[in-house]
């Protein structure tokens, strides 16, 4: 699918030039949001720094080609991107990073693709709140020829039960890449949580959080992107699509959320209080929550109905899940179940926030 030379590219080979003396320089991979992808698209370009940064505000703006991106016009294409977190670079090591950017006009306006600065101006509404935000990653891994990894060619795997968590060969199909991936986010400094295989054979799922207010964002963005690179030395295609199989579980970014008041002694009516208003603005936040959520949320297969809002505790096919240790702490945090697994974070995060803090 991918041409057949690719089959023959060594990565081994980049550790002998990773090894060389950059005597004193730096490469500074920018990372931002296209608009080509609805299923997830992140472009990146190096440059060269003479110094190291230690804040994003020490790194200069810089811009790229928007109509090669479907963010601008070919007669103006120039789009800025502003710096706006710092990441340790886990394929070139050394003081190298990766900066996550956001992108705007040249006279300083926001792009409509840009759903980032919007998501500032919400969370600094009140940074009272202090919002936290656990995301669940959920994804699936094919082969170049857009196979599910552990698939048969022609047919399908046993049935579901035995994948979720499972180990061995016959059950377990990726897992280099996953452990791979979790050791890049680490050393990046991304705030990754955990990992865990999921329902469907070739479905994994990593988390991020607990971050607060627009760096969840930031971090899972950044994960993303780290994941697509791995993807690129181990020769397999990772995609976000909410249901990538039919007949089998879907793929999500369940969105765990508290505030301070939350956390706190008392702080359950708080989440009771937050879930209801999660309710009267059902319609709208399941149009904001990724592409193609419509194929997963069925009310089949550990989700909800996309028509209809639904809270329990425990509830795996509810729209918001409520663990049984905040039900019994009577403290603590729920589970926005609807989005899909290419929602944008920001989007997601910030829309929660708006609804349940300032309205």
């Amino acid at each position: 699918m991918f041409g057949y030379d690719q089959k023959f590219l060594d990565y081994s080979v980049l550790e002998t030039f990773n090894k060389l003396d950059q005597h004193g320089k730096i490469m500074a991979e920018y990372v931002w949001i296209g608009a080509v992808d609805p299923m997830g698209d992140v472009r990146s370009k190096t440059r060269t720094l003479d110094f190291i940064p230690t804040k994003p505000e020490q790194l200069p703006e810089w811009n790229y080609d928007g109509s090669s991106t479907n963010q601008a016009s070919g007669h103006d294409s120039e789009v800025i991107i502003k710096p706006r977190a710092i990441f340790k670079d886990p394929f070139r090591g050394g003081d190298n990073i990766l900066v996550m950017c956001d992108t705007y006009r040249p006279n300083g306006e926001p792009l409509a693709t840009n759903t980032r600065a919007p998501a500032v101006e919400i969370f600094n509404k009140d940074l009272s709140a202090k919002p936290w935000y656990g995301f669940e990653q959920e994804y699936t891994l094919y082969s170049c020829d857009m196979h599910p990894l552990g698939w048969p060619k022609g047919g399908y795997p046993g049935p579901q039960g035995p994948y979720y968590c499972g180990a061995g060969a016959e059950k377990a199909f990726g897992r280099a890449i996953v452990e791979a991936h979790y050791k890049c986010c680490l050393y990046a400094g991304v705030n990754i949580s955990g990992i865990n295989a999921e329902v469907m054979p070739g479905q994994w799922e990593f988390q991020v959080g607990p971050c607060e207010g627009i760096s969840g964002g930031d971090h899972l963005w950044m994960a993303r992107y780290i994941l697509s690179r791995l993807t690129e030395y181990f020769r397999v295609i990772v995609s976000f699509h909410p249901k990538p199989m039919q007949n089998w579980n879907g793929a999500g970014m369940h969105t765990n959320y508290s505030t301070e008041v939350m956390r706190n002694e008392g702080g359950y009516e708080a989440i009771l209080d937050a879930i209801k208003k999660l309710e009267a603005k059902h319609k709208e936040h399941v149009e904001h929550y990724g592409a193609d959520n419509h194929l997963r949320l069925t009310g089949k297969f550990e989700t909800s109905s996309m028509e209809r809002f639904s809270y329990g505790v425990a509830d795996r096919g509810a729209s918001v899940r409520i663990p049984r240790s905040t039900e019994a702490e009577k403290k603590g945090y729920f589970e926005d179940r609807r989005p899909a697994s290419n929602a944008d974070p920001y989007l997601v995060s910030s829309l929660i926030f708006k609804t349940t803090c300032l309205e």
